[in-house]
């Protein structure tokens, strides 16, 4: 019988790892206790679609710092492979990566189910969303041949943030959505006494659906 390799799921605790990266040793989610962070997996180093991402995510490295969020990478590849590979792109790209790269010899990829099937011990492009608590809060699986985009993690990030902050819910494309803009979504009330209430407080289509701006 094949081992089986499932992976966590959201509102689960992020599992507890303890990983060799190209930053020294870092113990997850221990070490980035009172933080946001996203670990997400890449194929392989030296490959051309890994390469745009990396240099998509230092590129906005900053704004995940801004928003208490570190980032960690991961692949089943050698520390000396990823530390080639990130002065490749410093020597060849002008962009310097900053955040650790974990280096994994499997066992990681399969205690999170990031192990690409039929692919061998190729990693598939997951991202793993986790808030100071160590709670997974989203899960993101992307084939080898399609690229992440990180303009939408950052969105990810912010809407979340709010979300728990305010105690509502975000709409499709906020900030931009196509009925309320940037504004943000009252939990719908359990009982016909709240359903009134909310109706008369707020803005709304309905009582199942009030908005208000941010706070």
């Amino acid at each position: 019988m094949s081992e089986f390799t499932g992976m966590p799921l959201i509102g689960d605790q992020f599992p507890d790892i303890e990983a060799q990266t190209t930053n020294g040793k870092l113990n997850l989610p221990k070490d980035l206790s009172g933080k946001w962070f996203i670990l997400f997996s890449h194929p392989a180093d030296f490959t051309p679609v890994c390469t745009t991402e990396f240099v998509a995510f230092q590129k906005r490295y900053e704004e995940f710092k801004k928003l208490n969020t570190e980032l960690v990478g991961l692949s089943i590849d050698q520390i000396y492979s990823h530390i080639k590979w990130i002065e490749w792109i410093r020597d060849n790209l002008n962009v310097l990566i900053e955040f650790p790269v974990i280096a994994d010899d499997g066992e990681i990829a399969k205690k999170l189910g990031m192990i690409h099937p039929g692919r061998g011990k190729n990693t598939v492009r997951a991202v793993f969303i986790v808030d100071p608590t160590g709670k997974l809060r989203a899960i993101l699986y992307y084939p080898q041949e399609l690229g992440r985009n990180f303009d939408e993690l950052l969105r990810m990030i912010k809407a979340l943030q709010v979300a728990d902050g305010e105690k509502v819910a975000m709409p499709a494309n906020w900030p931009n959505n196509e009925l309320i803009g940037d504004r943000v979504i009252i939990p719908p009330a359990s009982d016909y006494k709240a359903a009134m209430y909310k109706k008369d407080k707020y803005d709304n289509y309905d009582w199942w659906f009030c908005h208000r701006p941010l706070q």
